[in-house]
């Protein structure tokens, strides 16, 4: 799926939400991730990164989808309260051409008509 175009910032920022298995003292130091940098071993290293890089892959591919889902829920016809995709694009900083591709994507997916990996 495309990215969302960038859009100036307005308003509060958005935190990424923390990593709950990263000690919360780790992330204190910027040069500490994962406690990659105490990894001596170059295949070690290897091993581990891609280890990582695969379950940040993953992660990623699963908040999508309940991004979707949420958008879809939200623009939901049926929902007195509902948001058009302007609105979801403007809580989420993605245009409006990707707010309705999100939920139709979520709709699909609540529809069972996506497999999930």
């Amino acid at each position: 799926m495309a990215e969302p175009e960038p859009r100036p910032r307005t308003g509060q920022r958005m935190r990424p939400a923390p990593l709950l298995f990263e000690p919360a003292e780790a992330g204190a130091d910027p040069e500490h991730f994962f406690d990659l940098e105490s990894i001596e071993d170059p295949r070690e290293l290897l091993a581990r990164a891609t280890e990582l890089t695969h379950a940040f892959r993953a992660a990623t591919d699963r908040s999508v989808e309940f991004q979707a889902i949420a958008a879809a829920q939200l623009a939901d016809p049926r929902r007195f309260d509902r948001l058009t995709p302007a609105l979801i694009a403007e809580r989420v900083e993605w245009t409006e051409d990707y707010a309705k591709k999100m939920v139709e994507f979520g709709r699909d997916l609540l529809r069972g008509g996506v497999e999930r990996p």
